[in-house]
Parts: structure tokens; C-alpha cells; sequence
């Protein structure tokens, strides 16, 4: 063979190595900013709570409001709303929709957010 098929067959290689590797990162970088993008969107989901307390809590304090005023609209004790929110004691039906209306929001939202 001649020296310059052979620096040709080189070359050749070089080249076919260095697409290989390009492809390699590109597609690297593809998954990558998938993952990116797939793990921001489920941020952007609704935050799911193990119980319904915290979230009684956390919808209370979105509104400004405290447990002596919830207690008061809803007709309760102090008491009542503070272990419904330690998780003491829950609501009942009646006040589940009754909190729901204080907070606007609907009940069924409340329900979806508690594993």
C-alpha cells in the first residue's frame, strides 16, 4: 500500500471517529435537556400533601386568615380548627365544604391534594 492510502484510510478513521463522538455528545446534550425540562414541568404540577392538616393549614394562611377567624365563620371552636390542622381530628362533611367555600376553593381540590 502507499503511504498515501494510508494517510487517507486515517483520516477516514479520524474523521468517522470524531461524528461518532459529536453524535455521542449531541445526543448526551438531547437527553440531558430533556430531563431538564421534563423535571421543571413536574414542578409546575400541583404540590400533593401526605395529610389533610398541613394543607387546611397552608390554604388558611394563603388567605390571611387565622384560626380564631375560621373558627368564628364556621361556627367551631379555636380548638376545633387547630386540631384539624395537627391532624388531631379532621373535619366533618359539612365543614370540609363549608372550609372549601371560606378558602374558594373547590372541595374536590382539596381532596385531589391529599395522599
Amino acid at each position: 500500500m502507499a503511504l498515501t492510502s494510508i494517510i487517507t484510510m486515517l483520516f477516514a478513521w479520524i474523521n468517522l471517529i470524531l461524528v461518532i463522538g459529536f453524535g455521542f455528545l449531541v445526543v448526551k446534550f438531547l437527553i440531558s435537556g430533556i430531563k431538564y425540562f421534563s423535571s421543571k414541568n413536574n414542578t409546575q404540577q400541583k404540590t400533593v400533601r401526605h395529610n389533610l392538616g398541613d394543607l387546611l393549614k397552608d390554604y388558611r394562611i394563603k388567605n390571611n386568615m387565622t384560626q380564631e377567624f375560621v373558627a368564628q365563620r364556621l361556627g367551631v371552636s379555636r380548638q376545633a380548627v387547630s386540631k384539624w390542622e395537627n391532624g388531631t381530628s379532621d373535619p366533618s362533611t359539612s365543614n370540609l365544604i363549608a372550609i372549601a367555600k371560606l378558602y374558594n376553593v373547590p372541595p374536590e381540590e382539596i381532596l385531589q391534594q391529599i395522599k
